[in-house]
């Protein structure tokens, strides 16, 4: 067995070693607001439940390793002690994901990744209204573990008012298959509390998605695309040119449809839907893109 001090290796190195090992970790939609009460909405898997009475939780926005910056979420709470916790399921990892993008201060993730927004009632940040579950929290504490690159923030929270979703719940009991709850590993692994656990979806460290409001609404409200096919749509930097739309219209299986007989507008639509969702099941959002954007 490998014996590894943290001084032997590199803060990102040991992190990896950290959060390839302590897996899997449930994973919270922190949402704050800034003294001028604009919205930030980040996902965290440094986070837990330690305490029910009080009821805490504590979630950990950590430094930046590679330049020492601080997060907004830690800005934030430092600002307006108050944050919501909702808890990320399975229907919205890919929304999640695309929260997780550094976007600028003063973006509001809500918008970008296309969740809703749900005003609280006894705290200023907004929960998720695709939440299973959420808690309204007072910001007890912040504790710095450090002051260098990868030292974290504990955030120590105060529930003052939890939302659970009657969806549920099973015999006066949470269901797990239910919640359908997913976690972090390590790397761009995730694991599902039911089912196949393991899948992957690619973190955007180097990318910052065009985002869920930049999709055309005829494309966003689709009664085909659920809104893991939108985060990934979301998390496409730019759209294919038009030369590279057309060009896609060749394709047997995308011909095929816009010849449909009697050329019904509502039926092309849905099944070119039906085939750009296919080609994000596959993970190939650039394809997909290319099947919505065809005129008919």
């Amino acid at each position: 067995m490998a014996k590894i001090k943290p001084s032997d290796v590199s803060v990102p190195e040991f992190h990896q070693l950290l959060l390839g090992t302590i897996a899997p970790r449930p994973i919270a939609f922190a949402s704050t607001v800034d003294k001028e009460g604009r919205v930030n909405l980040s996902p965290f898997s440094f986070f837990n439940v330690f305490s029910a009475n009080p009821p805490i939780l504590v979630f950990s926005p950590a430094r930046r390793a590679r330049d020492n910056s601080t997060k907004h979420t830690l800005e934030n709470v430092l600002e307006v002690p108050e944050v919501t916790i909702s808890i990320v399921n399975y229907s919205m990892v890919e929304q999640m994901s695309l929260a997780s993008s550094e976007y600028d201060r003063g973006v509001d993730e809500f918008v970008k990744s296309g969740l809703t927004a749900v005003a609280s009632e006894t705290v200023r940040p907004p929960r998720v209204g695709e939440a299973p579950a959420a808690y309204e929290c007072r910001v007890v504490e912040v504790k710095a573990l450090g002051e260098n690159g990868g030292a974290g923030n504990l955030v120590i929270c105060e529930v003052q008012l939890a939302h659970i979703s009657d969806d549920i719940f099973l015999n006066s009991k949470i269901d797990p298959f239910k919640l359908d709850a997913v976690s972090r590993m390590g790397g761009d692994w995730y694991c599902r509390a039911q089912g196949d656990a393991l899948f992957e979806v690619e973190k955007p460290i180097k990318t910052k998605g065009m985002g869920v409001d930049n999709i055309p609404k005829s494309i966003r409200n689709s009664k085909v695309l659920t809104g893991n096919h939108l985060g990934k749509l979301g998390n496409v930097e730019s759209m294919p040119s038009e030369e590279e739309v057309n060009n896609f219209a060749n394709e047997p299986e995308v011909s095929a449809i816009l010849q449909y007989v009697d050329h019904e507008p509502d039926r092309i639509q849905v099944e070119l839907h039906k085939l750009a969702a296919q080609h994000l099941d596959a993970g190939d959002p650039l394809s997909a893109w290319k099947v919505l954007l065809q005129d008919y």
